[in-house]
């Protein structure tokens, strides 16, 4: 049965196409496959950049206008009223020292995203062999080290999503539910690619965005005009 929904779905997509963003979202709630839950839509965007080199390592955070659609569950390491500003502020958890130590002996990651103070790295960093592999290490570039806590937390629970180009030049991220309908999908992604767009490294040479495609969880990848990308975040 799921065969036969995604090939329905793939029919109403033209893959020969490049569509423009609001086109490519408004298309996507059509293409989901199931009806049991509401699907997560998806981007992959391919850069010509190479990773490997660091001043080509493109990563960053981007403040979705309407959410993911996903309840993020915030950890913050802080003392003192940077503590208590980041509890005004809705965080899930709220320590230093004993926090780290919960993680380095109990192995507890009941957490999606981790803030800290930057007095506070030098504790963190104790742990990071195991935060780093599973994405959860903070980092200033995507403002989770930072002075001013509670932003932080109100951004991601407000629909903050953080993203970096894998080593095949191809950045992942989430923008948001079917049930958002294709307007409140397009905003989403209009500013992940206008962020990607101002991130470009200067050493990279040639075409930037080589390829964008979007998709629902389990719904065929509808592709993106990059072009048509770059111009219009060349006029924000």
């Amino acid at each position: 049965m799921a065969g036969k929904k995604y090939a329905n779905a793939l029919k109403l997509v033209d893959r020969t196409k490049r569509y423009t963003v609001a086109d490519a979202c408004g298309l996507l709630p059509r293409t989901k496959i199931s009806t049991k839950t509401d699907e997560t839509v998806r981007v992959a965007v391919r850069l010509g950049v190479n990773p490997k080199h660091a001043d080509q390592m493109v990563r960053g955070a981007a403040v979705m206008p309407h959410g993911t659609g996903k309840s993020i569950r915030v950890l913050v390491i802080a003392k003192g009223d940077k503590a208590k500003d980041a509890q005004d502020a809705g965080a899930d958890h709220v320590g230093a020292e004993d926090m780290i130590d919960k993680i380095a002996k109990e192995s507890w990651f009941e957490f999606d995203s981790m803030v800290a103070t930057p007095d506070m790295m030098g504790l963190v960093g104790k742990i990071g062999r195991v935060l780093g592999p599973r994405g959860l290490m903070p980092n200033p570039k995507v403002g989770t080290v930072t002075p001013d806590v509670g932003k932080a937390v109100r951004e991601l629970k407000a629909g903050r999503v953080e993203f970096r180009v894998e080593k095949a030049g191809i950045v992942h991220a989430p923008i948001g539910k079917v049930s958002f309908g294709g307007q409140k999908l397009a905003e989403n992604l209009r500013s992940i690619l206008d962020l990607l767009v101002k991130l470009k490294p200067s050493s990279a040479k040639g075409t930037y965005m080589k390829s964008i495609v979007v998709s629902t969880t389990h719904g065929p990848g509808i592709k993106v005009d990059p072009a048509e990308v770059m111009a219009a975040a060349a006029k924000v």
